[in-house]
């Protein structure tokens, strides 16, 4: 399943660790082949913004829960900073 294209988000491109993370996961692939570019974005770049490799890790395992939850969004992250709000970089 592995060698299926997974979308980044608008600004970041998909990390290899986060990908594998939501590959292994049907329920959790076919959330985030739901949710919006933008949507996908914010994931990202709150598992890229982790300063600490086991903050990086909690929070890959926390996207996959989140979306099987049914969340859009990062729970408690203020947005990327890296892009417009035009959503354009």
């Amino acid at each position: 399943m592995t060698d299926q294209h997974v979308p980044g988000g608008v600004v970041h491109e998909l990390p290899a660790d986060l990908r594998e993370a939501l590959t292994a996961e049907g329920a959790a692939l076919e959330a985030w082949h739901d949710i919006t570019p933008l949507a996908r974005n914010e994931f990202i770049c709150w598992v890229e913004d982790a300063k600490q490799e086991a903050t990086r890790q909690r929070r890959i395992r926390r996207t996959r829960e989140e979306l099987l939850e049914g969340k859009r969004r990062p729970c408690c992250w203020p947005g990327c900073t890296h892009r417009e709000r035009t959503g354009r970089p």
